[in-house]
């Protein structure tokens, strides 16, 4: 269970809140490869496995969100920010039967938040402890520091997501996509634990505005 003290939350089960975070993209890769091979046609339009696995993972992704709102209390901005580009990137895959669009959407999350921590350092601020500076209390040199490297991060992440889809196969893409993003944004946030550790805040000082 999650702590129910924390500001804004309410009591949960955190199992059930993984579930929602990355079960869509465990459904979008599980979807993909069970149609890749086969196709729908609908209004006279022909759709792809891929097109079809899309349009599925949206409507999931977006219940998802919704359920995560009435699980815990709140929605992240990075949360609606991506329920936005989803939205959006998927309906255009959709309407147009084209996969570029989903297969770019990463690299404008990814793009849209290493710009936006970028803003907020060029003006001596950290966002990123906007949003979750009551999760995790730390040292604003700290979050300085941690906000930079996860800007840098982005950035290279929507750089991988260019060079994937652009040169291999549907099938390598969407497992870079469901696997390979995942795993490599908790090596990342795994190599953080000294900032974390080092820039730490007391419980008394952590209750300070």
């Amino acid at each position: 269970m999650n702590d129910p003290t924390e500001k804004g939350a309410k009591p949960y089960d955190n199992r059930l809140k993984l579930a929602l975070e990355y079960g869509p993209l465990v459904l979008f890769m599980l979807g993909y490869w069970a149609l890749k091979d086969k196709s729908l046609t609908l209004g006279g339009q022909t759709y792809s496995g891929f097109i079809v696995s899309t349009a599925v993972f949206v409507v999931i992704f977006a219940v998802s969100i919704l359920a995560l709102w009435r699980l815990t209390g709140k929605i992240a901005a990075m949360q609606i920010i991506t329920l936005v580009v989803v939205l959006f990137m998927g309906g255009l895959t959709v309407w147009f039967n084209d996969a570029h669009f989903i297969k770019m959407k990463p690299t404008i999350i990814y793009v849209f938040f290493a710009a936006a921590l970028g803003v907020g350092l060029a003006q001596g601020k950290s966002y990123l402890r906007l949003v979750m500076g009551d999760a995790i209390p730390m040292q604003m040199e700290g979050w300085m520091i941690l906000t930079r490297r996860i800007a840098i991060f982005f950035a290279v992440l929507a750089v991988a997501n260019e060079v994937v889809w652009r040169n291999f196969s549907d099938g390598t893409w969407v497992a870079f996509k469901a696997v390979g993003l995942t795993v490599a944004m908790f090596a990342f946030l795994l190599t953080q634990a000294k900032v974390l550790e080092r820039y730490a805040l007391a419980k008394d000082d952590a209750s300070k505005p």
